[in-house]
């Protein structure tokens, strides 16, 4: 049987934690932030995870981490 590829892209994006959540980064970063409040922008700033409804999908995007 031949490997599983990793989704690369995936793999990029998304960082496994010890306890075996998919940690990401945060949307509505990238531009118009004049717009955004300091609050909502430091809150930008903090790390997300995956949901548990999209957990599994991600996991088999990644086979080896």
């Amino acid at each position: 049987m031949p490997k599983m590829k990793t989704k690369k892209s995936v793999a990029k994006r998304f960082k496994v934690t010890g306890t075996g959540k998919l940690k990401r980064a945060k949307a509505f970063r990238s531009h118009k932030l004049t717009a955004k409040s300091a609050k909502v922008k430091r809150n930008l700033r903090k790390a997300g995870y995956v949901s548990a409804t999209q957990e599994k999908t991600m996991k088999n995007l990644l086979p080896y981490v």
